[in-house]
């Protein structure tokens, strides 16, 4: 007899229905799975056999095959194993096939018929949408009911899925307030006001986090780089409902999502190591995945001594810095990931790390320290919006007494100036200052003939390039909305200019 149950699969971030065709025919016993199954899928012929002996079920001692249409969506992980045993079980009368209408299956088998948990629900219950109810492992169950719409029936065990289907026994659909997950606001355990002094900092990342504008951080060891960039995301606006979803599949696809937490409340921080490989930082490998920059997705990426990372593996940042998206293009598919992040760096100054300290001298020439800095490209130098020199605190600075402005305050400060490049933006898919393209600039950022002035002998005496042009612009358009002022002005001209450190050559 044939049967034919809806499975899904997830290829990149997004899920596809797969129809999981059951023939049992006559013949030498075999089993057989066909329709671009990798390793683990092929594999579910043993698990799906023994689950199905050791929960009391008969397993057919004929040919069996397996189709997952369509053939040509390479198969990966061990998803199927549940529709396949129900499959099984349909093709052998077991169950009506009326039963699984409608019905998509998602869930590995273990040998003694647990359902287990899976990668990608919250992609997989977006596919379903509303015409597929969804029975998958208890653990991925709050993940797959953050989509609007969908039906989602938890189910422990392999019978307790044939005696749902069989009417026997009831399963009610699994909700979650949306609302409600995202209304529960992380702690804030990295607070500005424990960072003392590093005022001129501290007044950078808030433009920086207003505006949504790459930073680089210039200083020597223990000036506060890492502090300060750890401390980043607890100023940045809350993740919406859609950002939180689309952070969210990224962590479910990669396997990230923490148990118990269905949606991402806080905005990622992903910090790799400076030995991070290709694949690693942007995506990819044998069985594509998404990288590090997928992964700070609506949130920060932080690179710990940037100049440490292989120039190759940096050059690729800039494509996702100016696209938001990563495609990977493979034989068999291309996959894209979202890839919408602020990129912050941090480096020393030279190679001894104390030029312009002023309690350690330098002993470097200006030959090493050019040298040193050029492992930053040019092009990729372009595309941070602010570099920021954190010269190292005075002792007498740690010893103040007092608490600072903390996160909280900063953080009303920024979510005004979003509001305001919210409104300003309604028509454009644009959604920051940061992300406006070069034909908005002439729309979007209208400036005072004095400022422009000073823009243009900025750009001269330091010899800027086009690019960086709109970036100090895109930099001055954020620093009026923080001050609530439409044109751009000249204070927000020299602003935005002194924040680009690295224009200045060293002495």
């Amino acid at each position: 007899m044939l049967a034919k149950v809806l499975s899904a699969a997830v290829v990149g971030l997004e899920a596809h229905l797969i129809e999981v065709e059951v023939d049992i025919g006559g013949g030498l016993p075999q089993f057989s799975v066909v329709g671009l199954p990798d390793a683990t899928v092929r594999e579910s012929r043993d698990r799906v056999r023994a689950a199905l002996k050791n929960t009391g079920f008969s397993f057919p001692v004929k040919k069996i095959t397996v189709n997952l249409a369509p053939a040509d969506i390479k198969k990966e992980g061990s998803g199927l194993d549940l529709a396949i045993a129900m499959g099984l079980l349909v093709a052998e009368e077991a169950l009506p096939a009326e039963a699984v209408a409608d019905r998509v299956f998602v869930g590995e088998l273990s040998l003694d018929g647990r359902v287990k948990p899976v990668s990608g629900a919250l992609s997989i219950a977006l596919a379903c949408g509303p015409k597929h109810a969804l029975l998958l492992p208890p653990e991925n169950a709050a993940e797959a009911a953050v989509a609007q719409g969908v039906s989602v029936h938890p189910v422990r065990t392999l019978p307790e899925a044939v005696e749902f289907l069989r009417g026997t026994q009831t399963i009610p659909s699994f909700e979650v307030d949306r609302g409600m997950l995202l209304a529960q606001e992380p702690g804030d355990d990295e607070d500005f006001a424990d960072v003392k002094g590093q005022d001129h900092a501290k007044r950078a990342l808030e433009i920086a986090a207003a505006g949504g504008h790459n930073v680089l951080l210039i200083g020597p060891p223990g000036a506060g780089k890492t502090m300060l960039a750890r401390r980043l995301p607890g100023i940045l606006p809350p993740l919406g409902l859609d950002e939180a979803i689309e952070a969210s599949r990224v962590h479910s696809v990669a396997g990230l999502l923490k148990a118990g937490q269905p949606l991402l409340k806080a905005r990622p921080f992903r910090s790799p190591h400076h030995s991070i490989s290709d694949a690693g930082l942007v995506g990819g490998g044998t069985v594509p995945k998404p990288g590090e920059v997928s992964l700070a997705h609506c949130g920060v990426l932080f690179l710990d001594e940037i100049l440490e990372f292989k120039r190759g593996v940096l050059e690729g940042l800039r494509q996702p810095l100016e696209d938001g998206t990563v495609v990977l293009t493979r034989v068999s598919a291309s996959l894209t990931y979202p890839a919408r992040f602020m990129l912050v760096g941090a480096m020393n100054p030279c190679p001894c790390g104390y030029y312009g300290d002023r309690t350690k001298q330098c002993l470097c020439t200006p030959h090493q320290i050019r040298r040193y800095r050029s492992r930053l490209s040019g092009p990729l130098l372009d595309r941070l919006d602010i570099h920021l020199e954190v010269p190292a605190v005075p002792i007498r600075e740690l010893d103040r007494e007092g608490r600072n402005e903390s996160s909280i305050v900063i953080r009303k400060r920024v979510a005004r100036a979003r509001a305001r490049q919210v409104a300003r933006y309604t028509k454009e898919r644009v959604h920051c200052n940061a992300q406006l393209k070069p034909r908005h600039l002439k729309r979007y950022c209208g400036i005072t003939s004095t400022a422009k002035d000073l823009l243009e002998q900025a750009m001269m005496k330091l010899g800027l390039s086009a690019r960086a042009y709109g970036r100090i612009l895109r930099v001055a358009r954020t620093i009026a909305d923080l001050a609530d002022s439409e044109p751009i002005e000249v204070p927000h001209v020299a602003e935005a200019v002194q924040h680009r450190a690295l224009d200045r050559a060293p002495d």
